[in-house]
C-alpha cells in the first residue's frame, strides 16, 4: 500500500466485483439481517424491492471484503518489487452511507474507490487521514451503493 505522500486526490481504482446469488443473500440475511424480503423470494417479490433483495449490510460487507483483498494484493505486488509497504491504520469513521437502489439476486456489483481528500492528522504525528468515496454499480450501470470513509495512512519517515 502507498504512503500518505504518494496518494493523489482524484486517484480512482476498481477494487473488485461481487455477484449476489439467492443463496448468498439468504445466508447473510439469516445470520445478520433476517427480514422477510432478504430470506424468501416470494416475500421479496411482493415487497417494495420487487425481488429477493440483498441486505444493505451485505452489500457493504462485500465491498469491505473486496477493499481489504485489493489492499493485500497491492501490498504483495509492492513487496515483490522490493518496495517498502505502508501498513495503514484503522478507519476513524465514515459518513454518507447510501443504499441507492436494491441489489437483487443475480445482480453483479462493481466497486470503485476515489480519493476525495487528504490531510495530515492533527493528533497523530506521522500519520495522514485519507478520505475516499467508494461506490457500487450494478450490471446495468446503475449506482446502487456509496459510502465516504476515512483511514489513517502512515507518512514516510524522513531521513
Amino acid at each position: 500500500m502507498p504512503f500518505f505522500e504518494e496518494i493523489e486526490i482524484g486517484h480512482r481504482r476498481e477494487i473488485g466485483t461481487y455477484t449476489f446469488t439467492a443463496e448468498s443473500i439468504k445466508t447473510f440475511a439469516a445470520k445478520f439481517d433476517p427480514q422477510r424480503f432478504h430470506l424468501d423470494e416470494e416475500e421479496g417479490k411482493n415487497s417494495l424491492f420487487g425481488g429477493l433483495a440483498a441486505s444493505g449490510w451485505h452489500v457493504g460487507s462485500a465491498c469491505m471484503s473486496l477493499l481489504v483483498a485489493d489492499g493485500q494484493r497491492l501490498a504483495r505486488e509492492a513487496a515483490a518489487r522490493g518496495e517498502e509497504v505502508a501498513v495503514w491504520g484503522p478507519s476513524p469513521g465514515f459518513r454518507d452511507l447510501r443504499w441507492i437502489k436494491p441489489v437483487l439476486a443475480g445482480d453483479t456489483v462493481v466497486y470503485a474507490n476515489v480519493v476525495i481528500d487528504k490531510r495530515a492528522s492533527g493528533s497523530r504525528p506521522g500519520w495522514g487521514i485519507l478520505t475516499a468515496r467508494t461506490t457500487g454499480t450494478n450490471q446495468r450501470g446503475e449506482e446502487v451503493y456509496s459510502i465516504t470513509a476515512s483511514a489513517f495512512v502512515p507518512m514516510r519517515k524522513s531521513g
